[in-house]
């Protein structure tokens, strides 16, 4: 079972994070999310546990539970709900997208070039 452990005191590691679940059973991983461009902690995390009943009994116990001088949040994790959003940015560079012309436009321009062309001939 996917756990979510929030409000994490922003020293806590992921030894420590791994350990404290270890007393309710097996981990088969822990994880603490941290900003991309600091590394800082973001004070949440998640612990992987195999066995669903040990994973229960430590939602129970740790839950509300006061550790590094914060109470724990937790819960099972919720599947993460895709917004759509990819982050990143463009490339940038190149000629810009242009909307496609209308058989009017198209028509209309090719008009006004070969009527400039017939001017210049002369």
């Amino acid at each position: 079972m996917n756990i979510y452990v929030g409000n994490l005191s922003y020293r806590t590691t992921e030894d420590e994070l791994r350990r404290t679940f270890e007393a309710y059973g097996a981990v088969s991983a822990a994880s603490i999310i941290r900003d991309r461009e600091s590394g800082q902690s973001k004070g949440f995390g998640f612990v992987e546990m195999p066995s669903d009943s040990e994973a229960e009994a430590a939602i129970n116990a740790l839950n509300d539970k006061e550790v590094g001088g914060r109470r724990l949040k937790v819960n099972q994790a919720r599947p993460r709900e895709d917004s759509g959003y990819r982050g990143g940015g463009g490339g940038g560079g190149g000629r810009s997208q242009q909307r496609p012309r209308s058989n009017d436009r198209d028509r209309d321009r090719d008009r006004d070039r070969d009527r400039d062309r017939d001017r210049n001939r002369w």
